[in-house]
């Protein structure tokens, strides 16, 4: 069940979702004492076993003098634990860990649109990345271990040069909360933090909203829609029946760059082409993401999206894993029950048309759903 926006919540602190994203959402930090009283989403053995994978992203950074180094990271590549200073980050956990998944869910009062992923951090005593600042919404989230927070606001950052990480070359904090495990904090973007773990055996679910830049974004959506560029039936081709002879040759003719910029702003202005790619852009699975084939829906199933599966919805379609299908009537209220829900049951199922009951086999054999029993 998704977090309805008028209730309060004790992982907000007591705040509803609507109180929280009008007060603090992109404004200001908030630390909650015991936000969260669910389990640790997973073991320290389980977080250093991802890290070895290599469809896991994943980094070791070490204190005095700072290291970097990018995964895949076998236990034997750790320092010892007893070592201080040294700190594991992996991310994409909600991608392989069902508890992490169900983490993440909690904060659905947020856009799908806007998710990033559940980073999971386990340091050693004096571990952390430093202070710095991120691009992005971020709910850090103490579930093992104390760690300290040094937190300010950061107008014009500066970092130090030389070293594989990017630390401030200022920092003013203008608090610092000692967080024990359920307590938690939110920082918008941009907001200058420096977490130590205070203790060994220091674990810290960052749960992360990305912020997409203007070049992020546009770089996306016009790879899309050029690849889904196709040439009309008798297109007409440029024409320049007025151009004299030339001593010029190789200037670009005037002519030539206006037919250019006609045709681009000409593919620009397809807003319907612009929509269908932004959609298939949102839900483009994570970079390392891999399906493995699914067993086919059988009659009486409810479904069932797969952590991994990236599903949203506009007003005309329906977006799953980098591509979009047109929706109307019955089965797009149907498929964006779906989408809010990520599962829907076999009455539902049941009730969709032949061509949408045939999508989700497909998406059942693509590994992207899952049939779940009903009762």
């Amino acid at each position: 069940m998704n977090p309805a926006p008028d209730t309060a919540l004790p992982l907000l602190g007591g705040l509803t979702p609507a109180q929280f994203m009008r007060r603090h959402w992109q404004k200001k930090p908030l630390l909650i004492r015991n936000a969260w009283a669910g389990p640790v989403p997973l073991t320290r053995g389980e977080l250093f076993a991802l890290a070895a994978r290599d469809d896991v992203e994943s980094r070791l950074i070490t204190r005095s003098p700072w290291t970097l180094r990018q995964g895949p990271l076998a236990r034997r590549a750790l320092p010892p634990l007893a070592r201080a200073g040294w700190t594991l980050l992996v991310q994409g956990v909600d991608l392989h860990v069902p508890a992490a998944h169900a983490l993440l869910r909690q904060f659905r009062f947020v856009p799908d649109a806007r998710v990033d992923d559940v980073m999971v951090s386990w340091a050693s005593e004096g571990g952390g990345v430093g202070a710095h600042i991120d691009s992005y919404d971020v709910f850090l989230l103490q579930v093992q271990g104390r760690r300290r927070w040094r937190v300010g606001p950061v107008r014009q950052p500066a970092f130090e040069p030389g070293l594989p990480v990017r630390i401030l070359t200022q920092f003013e904090p203008t608090e610092v909360w000692d967080l024990a495990p359920g307590d938690m904090l939110y920082l918008p973007p941009r907001w200058g933090h420096d977490g130590v773990a205070l203790d060994g055996d220091c674990m810290t679910c960052s749960i992360g909203f990305q912020t997409p830049t203007p070049t992020s974004t546009a770089s996306a959506v016009l790879q899309r829609m050029l690849d889904g560029l196709e040439a009309p039936d008798h297109e007409p081709h440029y024409r320049d029946p007025q151009q004299g002879a030339t001593t010029t040759p190789a200037a670009i003719p005037p002519a030539l760059q206006a037919f250019a910029e006609q045709a681009v702003v000409a593919a620009l202005n397809d807003r319907e082409a612009l929509a269908l790619a932004l959609g298939e852009s949102l839900t483009e699975p994570k970079p390392k993401v891999w399906f493995e084939g699914g067993a086919p829906l059988v009659a009486g199933q409810g479904v069932q999206l797969d952590a991994r599966t990236r599903m949203m919805y506009d007003s005309a379609r329906v977006f799953i894993n980098g591509e979009g299908f047109m929706a109307g009537g019955r089965d797009a209220r149907l498929m964006r029950q779906l989408a809010d829900a990520r599962a829907l049951g076999a009455a539902d199922v049941g009730r969709l048309s032949a061509g949408a009951r045939a999508l989700l086999d497909d998406w059942c054999l693509a590994g992207w759903l899952h049939g779940i029993a009903q009762g």
